[in-house]
């Protein structure tokens, strides 16, 4: 076997696996092995250019894709709004009202095709963010949560109580001022997170502090139920997750105002 033949292999198995269908007038949609996780194909559409060239789309069937179990506004923001960002800026894909689409050469189509393809497949694995920018999205949603509810002026992230023996081991997220005692507000994406904000609160406690505390979680199913009931235990209040927006309202604007 040589360089030819590898060539002539590849050639033939890649254009067996890519077929073009005629969808409405003017509109062509092309089967390719992309796929989603679950198996169904992606979506991809070519349309001819008044100027030359062709356009390829997918009509905006993968945001509307991805809505189902994810919420798309959250892709622009933060971390999550940086990575997508780059992803389009550096695959040439433009995104225009949840449309995703590239216009590529007429004779430059395979090559459009394949790094269309590769840019869904980029987007659609923002919803797999390895752990530490999962976590690091979800603080980010936390604080945007607190400023946009309370405003930045009364919060202090990262509070070191006062009058606490070796307090700087023990430091809160978030000190919300307002209420009559002390909120201290703990984010918790993970296990991890929930032991030592049982520690901190089991060390303030101890020391005679007096203070409510809250607890607003990623997941609270994704705690085992040792460490969650020891949390309990602790804390006053909880949040199941970001997503319970109006329980994290009542429960934040109780303590504060």
């Amino acid at each position: 076997m040589n360089s030819v033949d590898l060539q002539d292999s590849l050639c033939r198995t890649l254009c067996a696996s890519v077929s073009v269908a005629e969808r409405a007038a003017g509109v062509w949609q092309v089967n390719t092995p992309f796929t989603f996780p679950d198996g169904d194909a992606y979506s991809l559409y070519i349309t001819a250019l008044p100027t030359g060239g062709v356009r390829i789309s997918d009509m905006g069937l993968t945001m509307m894709r991805l809505s189902y179990e994810n919420d798309i506004a959250k892709m622009r923001d933060g971390t999550r709004g940086r990575i997508f960002t780059q992803i389009l800026a550096e695959t040439d894909l433009t995104e225009d009202d949840g449309e995703f689409y590239l216009d590529a050469p007429a004779d430059d189509l395979g090559n459009g095709v394949f790094r269309f393809g590769q840019a869904l497949t980029r987007i659609h694995d923002l919803t797999f963010l390895n752990r530490a920018r999962v976590e690091s999205t979800f603080y980010e949603d936390l604080r945007e949560k607190l400023v946009s509810l309370v405003g930045p002026e009364r919060l202090h992230k990262d509070y070191v109580v006062p009058d606490v023996p070796r307090a700087s081991d023990y430091p809160v997220d978030y000190f919300v001022q307002g209420g009559a005692q002390p909120l201290y507000l703990f984010g918790v994406p993970n296990r991890d997170k929930a032991r030592l904000a049982t520690i901190i609160l089991q060390h303030l406690i101890a020391a005679n502090k007096d203070f409510n505390s809250m607890i607003v979680f990623r997941n609270m199913i994704d705690i085992a139920s040792a460490d969650l009931s020891r949390l309990t235990n602790a804390a006053n209040d909880m949040i199941a997750s970001l997503d319970a927006t109006d329980d994290f309202q009542r429960k934040i604007l109780r303590r504060v105002r």
